[in-house]
Protein backbone atom coordinates (compact mmCIF):
# COMPACT_ATOMS: atom_id res chain seq x y z
CA UNK A 1 0.00 0.00 0.00
CA UNK A 2 1.45 3.38 -0.90
CA UNK A 3 1.84 5.67 2.08
CA UNK A 4 1.45 9.41 1.68
CA UNK A 5 5.08 10.24 2.40
CA UNK A 6 8.12 8.04 2.06
CA UNK A 7 9.40 7.04 5.46
CA UNK A 8 12.09 5.36 3.48
CA UNK A 9 14.46 3.29 5.40
CA UNK A 10 15.45 6.83 5.60
CA UNK A 11 18.91 5.63 5.47
CA UNK A 12 19.67 6.69 8.96
CA UNK A 13 18.27 3.29 9.84
CA UNK A 14 21.07 1.76 7.86
CA UNK A 15 23.85 4.15 8.64
CA UNK A 16 26.40 3.28 11.28
CA UNK A 17 27.19 5.15 14.47
CA UNK A 18 30.77 4.82 15.58
CA UNK A 19 29.77 4.52 19.23
CA UNK A 20 27.27 1.78 18.46
CA UNK A 21 29.72 -0.45 16.64
CA UNK A 22 30.67 -3.53 18.68
CA UNK A 23 34.09 -3.13 20.25
CA UNK A 24 36.69 -4.98 18.25
CA UNK A 25 34.20 -5.77 15.51
CA UNK A 26 35.67 -6.70 12.19
CA UNK A 27 34.40 -5.66 8.79
CA UNK A 28 31.50 -7.82 7.73
CA UNK A 29 32.77 -10.42 5.25
CA UNK A 30 30.84 -10.19 1.98
CA UNK A 31 30.18 -13.16 -0.27
CA UNK A 32 28.16 -12.88 -3.49
CA UNK A 33 24.48 -13.73 -3.09
CA UNK A 34 23.78 -17.37 -4.02
CA UNK A 35 20.73 -18.99 -5.52
CA UNK A 36 17.74 -19.67 -3.24
CA UNK A 37 15.03 -22.29 -3.61
CA UNK A 38 12.05 -23.47 -1.61
CA UNK A 39 11.85 -26.59 0.56
CA UNK A 40 8.41 -26.85 2.07
CA UNK A 41 7.80 -23.61 3.95
CA UNK A 42 11.49 -22.62 4.03
CA UNK A 43 13.83 -20.72 1.75
CA UNK A 44 17.10 -22.62 1.39
CA UNK A 45 20.48 -21.64 -0.06
CA UNK A 46 22.82 -23.66 -2.27
CA UNK A 47 24.57 -25.03 0.84
CA UNK A 48 21.36 -26.49 2.26
CA UNK A 49 20.94 -23.81 4.95
CA UNK A 50 17.62 -22.25 5.95
CA UNK A 51 17.75 -18.57 4.98
CA UNK A 52 16.14 -15.59 6.73
CA UNK A 53 15.83 -12.37 4.73
CA UNK A 54 15.76 -8.84 6.14
CA UNK A 55 15.71 -6.01 3.65
CA UNK A 56 14.10 -3.07 1.91
CA UNK A 57 12.08 -2.03 -1.11
CA UNK A 58 13.57 0.10 -3.87
CA UNK A 59 10.87 0.90 -6.42
CA UNK A 60 11.11 3.37 -9.29
CA UNK A 61 7.60 4.22 -10.52
CA UNK A 62 8.28 6.84 -13.17
CA UNK A 63 10.24 7.00 -16.42
CA UNK A 64 13.12 7.09 -17.04
CA UNK A 65 13.41 3.92 -14.98
CA UNK A 66 16.56 2.76 -13.15
CA UNK A 67 18.68 5.63 -14.37
CA UNK A 68 22.01 6.18 -12.64
CA UNK A 69 22.05 9.29 -10.48
CA UNK A 70 18.26 9.63 -10.33
CA UNK A 71 18.34 9.81 -6.53
CA UNK A 72 16.21 6.72 -6.27
CA UNK A 73 17.93 3.67 -7.77
CA UNK A 74 20.36 1.99 -5.40
CA UNK A 75 24.07 2.57 -6.01
CA UNK A 76 27.11 0.54 -4.93
CA UNK A 77 27.44 2.89 -1.94
CA UNK A 78 23.86 2.14 -0.94
CA UNK A 79 24.47 -1.59 -1.34
CA UNK A 80 27.48 -1.41 0.96
CA UNK A 81 25.45 0.44 3.60
CA UNK A 82 22.63 -2.08 3.36
CA UNK A 83 24.96 -5.05 3.67
CA UNK A 84 27.03 -3.66 6.53
CA UNK A 85 23.85 -3.09 8.51
CA UNK A 86 22.56 -6.59 8.08
CA UNK A 87 20.20 -6.31 5.11
CA UNK A 88 20.46 -9.19 2.66
CA UNK A 89 17.53 -8.58 0.31
CA UNK A 90 16.13 -5.80 -1.89
CA UNK A 91 12.71 -5.87 -3.50
CA UNK A 92 13.57 -4.07 -6.72
CA UNK A 93 10.62 -2.59 -8.57
CA UNK A 94 10.26 -3.40 -12.25
CA UNK A 95 7.37 -2.33 -14.43
CA UNK A 96 5.29 -3.84 -17.24
CA UNK A 97 5.17 -0.33 -18.68
CA UNK A 98 8.98 -0.15 -18.66
CA UNK A 99 9.55 -3.66 -20.03
CA UNK A 100 7.04 -3.27 -22.88
CA UNK A 101 6.45 0.47 -23.52
CA UNK A 102 4.94 -0.38 -26.93
CA UNK A 103 2.61 -3.23 -27.73
CA UNK A 104 4.64 -6.40 -28.12
CA UNK A 105 8.03 -4.59 -28.09
CA UNK A 106 10.43 -5.29 -25.24
CA UNK A 107 12.85 -2.55 -24.14
CA UNK A 108 16.16 -4.43 -24.05
CA UNK A 109 18.01 -1.39 -22.73
CA UNK A 110 15.74 -1.28 -19.67
CA UNK A 111 16.21 -5.00 -19.04
CA UNK A 112 19.95 -4.40 -19.27
CA UNK A 113 19.71 -1.80 -16.49
CA UNK A 114 17.70 -4.25 -14.37
CA UNK A 115 20.33 -6.94 -14.91
CA UNK A 116 23.17 -4.56 -14.04
CA UNK A 117 21.42 -3.54 -10.79
CA UNK A 118 20.89 -7.21 -9.87
CA UNK A 119 24.57 -7.95 -10.54
CA UNK A 120 25.70 -5.00 -8.43
CA UNK A 121 23.48 -5.91 -5.47
CA UNK A 122 24.39 -9.59 -5.77
CA UNK A 123 28.09 -8.77 -5.60
CA UNK A 124 27.36 -7.15 -2.22
CA UNK A 125 25.66 -10.30 -0.93
CA UNK A 126 22.13 -9.00 -1.50
CA UNK A 127 19.35 -11.18 -2.93
CA UNK A 128 17.05 -9.35 -5.35
CA UNK A 129 13.30 -9.91 -5.71
CA UNK A 130 12.03 -8.48 -9.02
CA UNK A 131 8.69 -6.89 -8.14
CA UNK A 132 6.31 -6.19 -11.04
CA UNK A 133 4.94 -3.08 -9.42
CA UNK A 134 1.69 -1.23 -10.04
CA UNK A 135 -0.40 1.31 -8.19
CA UNK A 136 -3.72 2.51 -9.60
CA UNK A 137 -3.45 0.28 -12.69
CA UNK A 138 -2.14 2.72 -15.30
CA UNK A 139 -1.38 6.34 -16.19
CA UNK A 140 -4.94 7.26 -17.33
CA UNK A 141 -5.88 7.07 -13.63
CA UNK A 142 -2.68 8.81 -12.47
CA UNK A 143 -1.40 5.34 -11.60
CA UNK A 144 1.52 3.29 -12.82
CA UNK A 145 2.42 -0.23 -13.87
CA UNK A 146 0.30 -1.36 -16.81
CA UNK A 147 1.16 0.45 -20.05
CA UNK A 148 -1.68 2.68 -21.22
CA UNK A 149 -1.85 0.81 -24.54
CA UNK A 150 -2.70 -2.44 -22.70
CA UNK A 151 -5.95 -1.13 -21.15
CA UNK A 152 -8.91 -0.01 -23.30
CA UNK A 153 -11.04 1.47 -20.49
CA UNK A 154 -10.59 5.15 -19.74
CA UNK A 155 -11.95 7.57 -17.12
CA UNK A 156 -15.32 8.93 -18.08
CA UNK A 157 -15.64 12.65 -18.88
CA UNK A 158 -15.78 14.61 -15.63
CA UNK A 159 -15.29 11.41 -13.58
CA UNK A 160 -13.70 12.55 -10.29
CA UNK A 161 -10.31 11.05 -9.46
CA UNK A 162 -9.84 11.11 -5.67
CA UNK A 163 -6.22 9.91 -5.90
CA UNK A 164 -4.52 7.14 -3.98
CA UNK A 165 -5.97 4.94 -2.62
CA UNK A 166 -9.55 5.84 -3.47
CA UNK A 167 -8.95 5.85 -7.22
CA UNK A 168 -9.38 2.07 -7.03
CA UNK A 169 -13.10 2.75 -6.51
CA UNK A 170 -13.50 4.67 -9.77
CA UNK A 171 -15.95 2.82 -12.09
CA UNK A 172 -13.61 3.23 -15.05
CA UNK A 173 -10.65 1.83 -13.12
CA UNK A 174 -12.72 -1.18 -12.12
CA UNK A 175 -13.62 -1.74 -15.78
CA UNK A 176 -9.90 -1.65 -16.53
CA UNK A 177 -9.16 -4.27 -13.86
CA UNK A 178 -11.94 -6.44 -15.29
CA UNK A 179 -10.08 -6.36 -18.61
CA UNK A 180 -7.01 -7.70 -16.80
CA UNK A 181 -8.69 -10.63 -15.06
CA UNK A 182 -10.85 -11.52 -18.08
CA UNK A 183 -7.87 -11.09 -20.43
CA UNK A 184 -10.37 -9.22 -22.57
CA UNK A 185 -7.86 -7.67 -24.96
CA UNK A 186 -4.97 -10.00 -24.26
CA UNK A 187 -3.44 -7.94 -21.44
CA UNK A 188 -2.46 -11.03 -19.43
CA UNK A 189 -0.86 -12.52 -22.54
CA UNK A 190 1.25 -9.42 -23.04
CA UNK A 191 2.14 -9.28 -19.34
CA UNK A 192 3.20 -12.94 -19.52
CA UNK A 193 5.42 -12.11 -22.49
CA UNK A 194 6.97 -9.20 -20.58
CA UNK A 195 7.66 -11.31 -17.49
CA UNK A 196 9.10 -14.08 -19.65
CA UNK A 197 11.47 -11.54 -21.24
CA UNK A 198 12.51 -10.44 -17.74
CA UNK A 199 13.09 -14.05 -16.67
CA UNK A 200 15.10 -14.77 -19.82
CA UNK A 201 17.33 -11.75 -19.27
CA UNK A 202 18.03 -12.71 -15.66
CA UNK A 203 18.26 -16.46 -16.05
CA UNK A 204 21.36 -17.89 -14.42
CA UNK A 205 21.98 -14.91 -12.15
CA UNK A 206 22.25 -16.42 -8.64
CA UNK A 207 21.30 -13.17 -6.90
CA UNK A 208 17.76 -13.34 -8.30
CA UNK A 209 15.61 -14.18 -5.28
CA UNK A 210 12.52 -14.53 -7.45
CA UNK A 211 9.98 -12.75 -9.66
CA UNK A 212 6.89 -11.25 -8.05
CA UNK A 213 4.08 -11.35 -10.60
CA UNK A 214 2.05 -8.29 -9.55
CA UNK A 215 2.05 -5.83 -6.68
CA UNK A 216 -1.26 -5.26 -4.85
CA UNK A 217 -3.71 -6.59 -7.45
CA UNK A 218 -7.20 -5.09 -7.20
CA UNK A 219 -10.26 -7.30 -7.92
CA UNK A 220 -12.08 -4.80 -10.15
CA UNK A 221 -15.89 -4.65 -10.14
CA UNK A 222 -16.27 -7.76 -7.88
CA UNK A 223 -14.40 -5.98 -5.06
CA UNK A 224 -17.48 -5.50 -2.86
CA UNK A 225 -17.89 -9.26 -2.77
CA UNK A 226 -14.56 -9.51 -0.94
CA UNK A 227 -16.08 -7.98 2.19
CA UNK A 228 -16.50 -8.94 4.97
CA UNK A 229 -14.85 -12.38 4.73
CA UNK A 230 -12.90 -12.68 1.49
CA UNK A 231 -13.91 -13.50 -2.09
CA UNK A 232 -13.36 -17.12 -3.19
CA UNK A 233 -15.07 -16.57 -6.55
CA UNK A 234 -12.68 -13.79 -7.50
CA UNK A 235 -9.68 -15.57 -5.98
CA UNK A 236 -10.44 -18.58 -8.20
CA UNK A 237 -10.13 -16.36 -11.27
CA UNK A 238 -7.15 -14.55 -9.77
CA UNK A 239 -5.30 -17.78 -9.00
CA UNK A 240 -5.83 -18.91 -12.59
CA UNK A 241 -4.28 -15.63 -13.75
CA UNK A 242 -1.31 -16.09 -11.43
CA UNK A 243 -0.84 -19.63 -12.74
CA UNK A 244 -1.00 -18.38 -16.34
CA UNK A 245 1.72 -15.80 -15.62
CA UNK A 246 3.77 -18.36 -13.68
CA UNK A 247 3.61 -20.72 -16.67
CA UNK A 248 4.94 -17.94 -18.91
CA UNK A 249 7.85 -17.35 -16.52
CA UNK A 250 8.53 -21.09 -16.23
CA UNK A 251 9.00 -21.44 -20.00
CA UNK A 252 11.81 -18.87 -19.74
CA UNK A 253 13.27 -20.08 -16.42
CA UNK A 254 11.98 -23.35 -14.94
CA UNK A 255 13.69 -22.92 -11.56
CA UNK A 256 13.26 -19.28 -10.53
CA UNK A 257 11.02 -18.85 -7.45
CA UNK A 258 7.77 -17.05 -8.31
CA UNK A 259 6.10 -14.81 -5.71
CA UNK A 260 2.29 -14.53 -5.50
CA UNK A 261 0.54 -11.76 -3.56
CA UNK A 262 -3.00 -12.07 -2.26
CA UNK A 263 -5.50 -9.67 -3.81
CA UNK A 264 -5.14 -6.27 -2.17
CA UNK A 265 -8.31 -6.45 -0.08
CA UNK A 266 -5.88 -8.40 2.13
CA UNK A 267 -4.64 -4.97 3.22
CA UNK A 268 -8.19 -4.25 4.41
CA UNK A 269 -8.01 -7.39 6.61
CA UNK A 270 -9.74 -9.80 4.21
CA UNK A 271 -8.37 -13.37 4.10
CA UNK A 272 -6.97 -14.87 0.92
CA UNK A 273 -8.52 -17.95 -0.66
CA UNK A 274 -5.46 -18.83 -2.72
CA UNK A 275 -4.67 -22.56 -2.54
CA UNK A 276 -7.80 -23.24 -0.49
CA UNK A 277 -9.58 -26.35 -1.85
CA UNK A 278 -12.39 -26.76 -2.71
CA UNK A 279 -12.82 -23.00 -3.14
CA UNK A 280 -9.63 -22.76 -5.17
CA UNK A 281 -7.19 -25.43 -6.37
CA UNK A 282 -4.07 -26.45 -4.48
CA UNK A 283 -0.85 -24.98 -5.88
CA UNK A 284 1.00 -27.77 -7.67
CA UNK A 285 4.19 -25.74 -8.23
CA UNK A 286 6.31 -26.10 -5.07
CA UNK A 287 8.61 -23.20 -6.02
CA UNK A 288 6.00 -20.53 -5.21
CA UNK A 289 6.46 -18.02 -2.37
CA UNK A 290 3.57 -16.22 -0.67
CA UNK A 291 4.14 -12.44 -0.69
CA UNK A 292 1.68 -10.65 1.63
CA UNK A 293 1.95 -7.14 3.04
CA UNK A 294 1.41 -6.06 6.65
CA UNK A 295 0.03 -2.56 7.08
CA UNK A 296 -2.02 -1.33 10.03
CA UNK A 297 -5.35 -0.10 8.66
CA UNK A 298 -6.18 2.20 11.63
CA UNK A 299 -2.78 3.86 11.22
CA UNK A 300 -3.36 4.28 7.49
CA UNK A 301 -6.77 5.86 8.13
CA UNK A 302 -5.08 8.33 10.45
CA UNK A 303 -2.49 9.14 7.79
CA UNK A 304 -4.83 9.48 4.80
CA UNK A 305 -8.15 10.62 6.19
CA UNK A 306 -6.96 12.73 9.09
CA UNK A 307 -8.58 10.51 11.70
CA UNK A 308 -7.24 10.55 15.28
CA UNK A 309 -3.74 9.14 15.71
CA UNK A 310 -5.01 7.27 18.75
CA UNK A 311 -6.40 4.72 16.28
CA UNK A 312 -2.91 3.24 16.22
CA UNK A 313 -3.75 1.60 19.53
CA UNK A 314 -5.76 -0.89 17.46
CA UNK A 315 -2.76 -1.90 15.36
CA UNK A 316 -1.74 -4.91 17.44
CA UNK A 317 -5.25 -6.36 16.96
CA UNK A 318 -5.55 -5.64 13.23
CA UNK A 319 -2.02 -6.80 12.48
CA UNK A 320 -2.71 -9.91 14.54
CA UNK A 321 -5.57 -10.59 12.12
CA UNK A 322 -3.17 -10.27 9.19
CA UNK A 323 -0.71 -12.72 10.74
CA UNK A 324 -3.53 -15.13 11.49
CA UNK A 325 -4.36 -15.03 7.77
CA UNK A 326 -0.68 -15.67 6.96
CA UNK A 327 -0.73 -18.69 9.28
CA UNK A 328 -3.85 -20.04 7.59
CA UNK A 329 -2.22 -19.84 4.16
CA UNK A 330 1.14 -21.32 5.13
CA UNK A 331 -0.47 -24.18 7.02
CA UNK A 332 -2.66 -25.24 4.10
CA UNK A 333 -0.18 -24.54 1.27
CA UNK A 334 3.15 -25.49 2.95
CA UNK A 335 4.95 -22.77 1.00
CA UNK A 336 7.36 -20.09 2.24
CA UNK A 337 6.22 -16.57 3.09
CA UNK A 338 8.13 -13.31 2.74
CA UNK A 339 6.38 -10.09 3.85
CA UNK A 340 7.30 -7.96 0.86
CA UNK A 341 5.98 -4.68 2.26
CA UNK A 342 5.37 -3.13 5.64
CA UNK A 343 6.14 0.27 7.13
CA UNK A 344 4.91 3.03 9.40
CA UNK A 345 6.21 6.13 11.15
CA UNK A 346 5.47 4.58 14.54
CA UNK A 347 8.14 2.15 15.78
CA UNK A 348 5.60 0.20 17.80
CA UNK A 349 3.65 -0.57 14.62
CA UNK A 350 6.88 -1.73 12.97
CA UNK A 351 7.59 -3.83 16.04
CA UNK A 352 4.27 -5.63 15.61
CA UNK A 353 5.38 -6.82 12.17
CA UNK A 354 8.97 -7.61 13.11
CA UNK A 355 8.15 -9.58 16.23
CA UNK A 356 5.43 -11.59 14.53
CA UNK A 357 7.89 -12.34 11.72
CA UNK A 358 10.56 -13.45 14.21
CA UNK A 359 8.05 -15.73 15.87
CA UNK A 360 7.49 -17.53 12.57
CA UNK A 361 11.00 -17.20 11.09
CA UNK A 362 9.57 -15.21 8.18
CA UNK A 363 11.61 -12.70 6.19
CA UNK A 364 10.60 -9.17 5.30
CA UNK A 365 11.28 -6.16 3.06
CA UNK A 366 10.65 -2.72 4.53
CA UNK A 367 9.00 0.08 2.52
CA UNK A 368 11.08 2.03 1.36
CA UNK A 369 14.73 2.87 0.66
CA UNK A 370 15.86 5.32 -2.00
CA UNK A 371 19.37 6.34 -2.96
CA UNK A 372 18.65 9.93 -1.95
CA UNK A 373 18.45 8.69 1.65
CA UNK A 374 21.96 7.25 1.40
CA UNK A 375 25.40 8.43 2.49
CA UNK A 376 25.28 11.77 0.67
CA UNK A 377 21.59 12.65 0.87
CA UNK A 378 19.03 13.86 3.36
CA UNK A 379 18.96 16.62 5.92
CA UNK A 380 16.55 15.63 8.68
CA UNK A 381 17.60 13.55 11.69
CA UNK A 382 16.21 10.05 11.93
CA UNK A 383 14.15 8.57 14.71
CA UNK A 384 16.48 6.30 16.65
CA UNK A 385 13.71 4.01 17.87
CA UNK A 386 12.76 3.05 14.31
CA UNK A 387 16.34 2.22 13.44
CA UNK A 388 16.64 0.08 16.55
CA UNK A 389 13.62 -1.93 15.41
CA UNK A 390 14.81 -2.60 11.87
CA UNK A 391 18.49 -3.34 12.39
CA UNK A 392 18.56 -6.64 14.28
CA UNK A 393 20.77 -9.48 15.34
CA UNK A 394 19.45 -12.49 13.45
CA UNK A 395 20.50 -15.75 11.75
CA UNK A 396 20.92 -15.07 8.05
CA UNK A 397 21.64 -18.73 7.27
CA UNK A 398 21.05 -21.75 9.52
CA UNK A 399 22.64 -25.16 9.08
CA UNK A 400 19.54 -26.77 10.52
CA UNK A 401 15.89 -26.26 11.36
CA UNK A 402 14.93 -23.12 13.36
CA UNK A 403 13.09 -23.86 16.61
CA UNK A 404 12.92 -20.60 18.59
CA UNK A 405 14.25 -17.04 18.43
CA UNK A 406 13.99 -13.87 20.49
CA UNK A 407 15.60 -10.45 20.05
CA UNK A 408 15.05 -7.59 22.49
CA UNK A 409 15.37 -4.24 20.73
CA UNK A 410 15.80 -2.44 24.05
CA UNK A 411 19.18 -3.98 24.88
CA UNK A 412 20.20 -6.33 22.07
CA UNK A 413 19.64 -9.55 24.00
CA UNK A 414 19.37 -12.34 21.44
CA UNK A 415 18.77 -16.08 21.73
CA UNK A 416 18.30 -18.67 19.00
CA UNK A 417 17.68 -22.41 19.05
CA UNK A 418 17.90 -24.74 16.08
CA UNK A 419 18.21 -28.45 15.34
CA UNK A 420 21.37 -28.98 13.28
CA UNK A 421 21.66 -30.77 9.97
CA UNK A 422 24.56 -31.48 7.63
CA UNK A 423 25.52 -28.44 5.57
CA UNK A 424 28.47 -27.35 3.46
CA UNK A 425 28.75 -24.11 5.44
CA UNK A 426 28.11 -23.16 9.10
CA UNK A 427 25.27 -21.20 10.63
CA UNK A 428 25.82 -17.44 10.17
CA UNK A 429 24.36 -14.89 12.59
CA UNK A 430 24.57 -11.18 11.79
CA UNK A 431 25.35 -9.06 14.87
CA UNK A 432 23.58 -5.67 14.94
CA UNK A 433 25.87 -2.65 14.93
CA UNK A 434 23.27 -0.58 16.83
CA UNK A 435 22.70 -2.52 20.02
CA UNK A 436 26.12 -3.27 21.57
CA UNK A 437 27.94 0.01 22.31
CA UNK A 438 30.52 -1.77 24.48
CA UNK A 439 30.75 -4.96 22.48
CA UNK A 440 28.90 -8.23 22.85
CA UNK A 441 29.24 -11.59 24.55
CA UNK A 442 28.38 -14.73 22.56
CA UNK A 443 27.98 -18.25 23.89
CA UNK A 444 26.80 -21.54 22.43
CA UNK A 445 25.54 -24.81 23.85
CA UNK A 446 25.52 -27.84 21.57
CA UNK A 447 28.12 -26.32 19.27
CA UNK A 448 31.07 -23.99 18.93
CA UNK A 449 31.68 -20.47 17.64
CA UNK A 450 34.15 -20.60 14.76
CA UNK A 451 34.40 -16.87 13.98
CA UNK A 452 36.90 -14.42 15.47
CA UNK A 453 36.01 -12.56 18.71
CA UNK A 454 34.05 -9.42 17.90
CA UNK A 455 33.18 -10.62 14.41
CA UNK A 456 30.27 -8.93 12.68
CA UNK A 457 29.10 -12.35 11.48
CA UNK A 458 29.13 -15.03 14.16
CA UNK A 459 29.58 -18.49 12.68
CA UNK A 460 28.49 -21.59 14.59
CA UNK A 461 29.09 -25.30 14.02
CA UNK A 462 27.14 -27.98 15.85
CA UNK A 463 28.87 -30.63 18.01
CA UNK A 464 26.43 -33.33 16.98
CA UNK A 465 22.72 -33.81 16.49
CA UNK A 466 21.46 -32.21 19.72
CA UNK A 467 19.80 -28.76 19.49
CA UNK A 468 22.12 -25.76 19.35
CA UNK A 469 21.40 -22.64 21.41
CA UNK A 470 23.18 -19.36 20.63
CA UNK A 471 23.10 -16.35 22.95
CA UNK A 472 24.42 -12.87 22.09
CA UNK A 473 24.08 -9.97 24.50
CA UNK A 474 25.82 -6.98 26.06
CA UNK A 475 28.43 -7.69 28.74
CA UNK A 476 26.73 -8.14 32.10
CA UNK A 477 23.26 -8.68 30.65
CA UNK A 478 21.16 -11.58 31.88
CA UNK A 479 20.42 -12.38 28.25
CA UNK A 480 17.20 -13.27 26.46
CA UNK A 481 15.00 -16.29 27.07
CA UNK A 482 13.58 -18.60 24.46
CA UNK A 483 9.90 -18.16 23.64
CA UNK A 484 7.54 -20.73 25.10
CA UNK A 485 6.45 -22.16 21.74
CA UNK A 486 8.30 -23.36 18.68
CA UNK A 487 8.87 -21.25 15.58
CA UNK A 488 6.00 -21.39 13.14
CA UNK A 489 3.23 -22.23 15.59
CA UNK A 490 1.74 -18.75 15.39
CA UNK A 491 0.84 -18.90 19.07
CA UNK A 492 3.50 -16.91 20.83
CA UNK A 493 2.00 -13.46 20.70
CA UNK A 494 4.21 -10.38 20.60
CA UNK A 495 7.81 -10.99 21.70
CA UNK A 496 9.35 -8.39 24.01
CA UNK A 497 10.43 -5.31 22.10
CA UNK A 498 10.60 -2.57 24.67
CA UNK A 499 12.95 -0.52 22.55
CA UNK A 500 10.05 0.47 20.35
CA UNK A 501 8.90 3.07 22.84
CA UNK A 502 12.19 4.93 23.00
CA UNK A 503 12.42 8.68 22.58
CA UNK A 504 13.02 10.17 19.15
CA UNK A 505 16.69 10.95 18.72
CA UNK A 506 18.51 12.16 15.64
CA UNK A 507 22.12 11.40 14.93
CA UNK A 508 24.82 12.12 12.41
CA UNK A 509 26.54 9.36 10.52
CA UNK A 510 30.23 9.57 9.76
CA UNK A 511 29.03 9.00 6.18
CA UNK A 512 26.70 11.99 6.21
CA UNK A 513 23.38 13.12 7.66
CA UNK A 514 20.58 10.74 6.80
CA UNK A 515 16.90 11.38 6.86
CA UNK A 516 13.33 10.30 7.35
CA UNK A 517 10.27 12.07 6.07
CA UNK A 518 7.09 10.71 7.49
CA UNK A 519 5.09 7.60 6.54
CA UNK A 520 5.81 4.69 4.27
CA UNK A 521 4.18 3.64 1.06
CA UNK A 522 3.87 1.53 -2.06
Amino acid sequence: MRRLLSLGLAAAVICGIVAATPVGAQELPIAPAGKLHTEGSALVDEFGRTVLLHGVNNVDKEAPYLKAGDGLTVTPEDAELLTQHGFNTVRLGVSFDAIMPERGKVDDAYLGRVAATVDMLGAHGIHVLLDNHQDGLSSPWAGNGFPAWSIVARPSPNEPNPGFPLYYLMPSANRGWDEVWNNTYGVLDYLGDALAALATKLQGKPAVQGIELLNEPWPGTPFLGCFPSGCPDFDRKYQAAMQKLTDAVRVADPTVPVYWEPNVTWNQLMPSNLANPPKTPAIADDNIVFAPHDYCIPSQLAIYLGLPKELKALCSVTQGNTWGNIDAFTQRANLPTVVTEFGDGDPSVLGNTLNQADERFIGWQYWHYSSIFGPKGGTDPFLKAIGDELVRTYPQATAGTPEGMNFDTANGDFIYKYSPKVSAKPTEIYVSDRHYPEGYVAEVTGGAITSEPGARMVTVEADGTDPVIVKINRPGSDGAKLPTSSIGTGSLGPISSSGSSGSAEGFLSPLGTLSSSGSAGS
